[in-house]
């Protein structure tokens, strides 16, 4: 795995690299990972380079140490300007690029960083993982999309509790109700969310990109509505034969047990 910068504790966001997929970890162990103006302004910068860079075709985001993260960096976000001053979000990001973001949440996930983690493409879970959104019963409201994007994963009524109430959910809760794709044992996070990264690194980067798109335009639209946008872009998809028989022979090789 490839470093990107020096590894220094001063940096918010580390970033290595294993093939073709780019690893984002939210690098302040000590203050829980809390997203603090350098951290917000570091986590844009990398999630635009890596959408720029042709060599990454996923990114994965985890915390350093025990937490993924408790959220915004609060004491910080009341004694100067909010975050909202600061432009675009990191989950406007997270929503605008064109590549798979996969949540690797690796313990407590609060807040700001629940809303992060609900904005990327899907969430794989330590065992050790805890979920909750604590802005109403701080007496603050959702800013990064939360209330639009929640109830999308997990249904309204669902999302209504989780919201409303603050009240911590476990792995095991995260992925009864959606949340979470998976829950593995906590030392198996990284490798399992490398292996699925790798696999949808190793798809046809073009297609992939395109279809996140789809899936993306589609989620809220009607049915019929989502049939149109997919049967546009079927009819304006131009694929190479050969790369698809090639592809297909590789994937049947890989998928067929050993005779």
């Amino acid at each position: 795995m490839a470093d990107n910068n020096d590894g220094s504790e001063a940096d918010p966001v580390l970033v290595t690299h294993e093939g073709n997929v780019r690893i984002l970890t939210l690098n302040r162990p000590d203050r829980r990972n809390a997203i603090n103006r350098a951290m917000r302004k570091a986590i844009k910068r990398e999630l635009w380079k890596a959408d720029a860079d042709d060599d990454v075709r996923v990114v994965v985001i985890s915390g350093a140490g025990t937490a993924f993260s408790s959220g915004v960096d609060l004491p910080e976000a009341l004694t100067g300007p909010p975050p909202r001053t600061e432009g675009t979000t990191p989950t406007q990001v997270l929503r605008a690029i064109g590549k798979p973001v996969i949540a690797a949440v690796n313990g407590p996930c609060y807040t700001g960083a629940f809303e992060l983690a609900v904005n990327c493409s899907f969430i794989i879970a330590s065992e050790q993982a805890v979920f909750a959104d604590t802005h109403a019963s701080i007496g603050l409201l959702n800013g990064w999309g939360g209330s639009a994007m929640l109830p999308r994963t997990v249904g309204l009524p669902a999302a209504i509790q989780i919201i409303l109430s603050g009240d911590p959910i476990d792995a095991a809760t995260a992925l009864r109700i959606g949340l979470a794709n998976e829950v593995v044992p906590h030392e198996q996070l990284m490798e399992r969310s490398l292996a699925i990264a790798g696999s949808i690194a190793a798809s046809h980067p073009a297609a992939v990109q395109r279809m996140l798109r789809l899936l993306k335009e589609g989620a809220g639209a009607s049915v019929a509505h989502a049939l149109g946008l997919e049967a546009e872009a079927s009819a304006a998809w131009r694929s190479d034969g050969k790369d698809v028989g090639d592809r297909f022979g590789k994937r049947s090789a890989k998928q067929s047990p050993d005779v």
